[in-house]
Parts: C-alpha cells; structure tokens; sequence
C-alpha cells in the first residue's frame, strides 16, 4: 500500500493548528491503517521522524433534512507527534 493511499487528508482546524507548535499533526486515514502503516508514511511523504502516533475512529453524526435523514460517513483520525530533532511539515507552517 503507497503511503498516498494511507493519508487521505490534513485536518484543518483551530484545534489542530494550536498543536502544531508542539509538532502534532492531524491527518485522516485509511481506516483499515495501522499506527506503523501511518508512521512509515508520513516519514516518507514529509521526510520527518515520527515518535508517536494516535488513532480514534470518528463515528458518524446523525444529520436531518427536512423529513429526511441519515448518518454521515465514520472515519478514523490520527495524531502524529514528531521527534523533538525532527524538522516541521511546511505544508502545515503556511496554513498559520
């Protein structure tokens, strides 16, 4: 599996961006993705050293139109947390 396949996409959010100073980085996954399966691929699309990752799955919301309703798709969320040595993402660094 390519390391393009793993990481679908950053998160984007103020709560993600404020970690970003402490170089934690927020990606959706794949959700059948491994801890290592991330950690070799963000090494390898970032060139960085990953110390620790975290995974939660996000559950899908219940959402309602008119009559009408249904859940929005579950996904799985990873935190990466890089090595004190390590450079930043730069994709990350413009976004502040």
């Amino acid at each position: 599996m390519a390391a393009q396949d793993i990481i679908i996409r950053p998160i984007i959010t103020e709560k993600t961006m404020a970690g970003n100073t402490i170089k934690k980085y927020t990606f959706e996954v794949r959700k059948d993705a491994t801890k290592i399966d991330i950690a070799k691929a963000v090494e390898e699309l970032f060139g960085v050293k990953v110390s620790k990752v975290n995974t939660l799955h996000v559950r899908g919301q219940l959402r309602r139109q008119g009559r009408n309703q249904g859940y929005t798709r579950s996904w799985k969320k990873a935190v990466v947390t890089l090595t004190e040595d390590s450079k930043t993402i730069e994709f990350f660094e413009s976004m502040v």
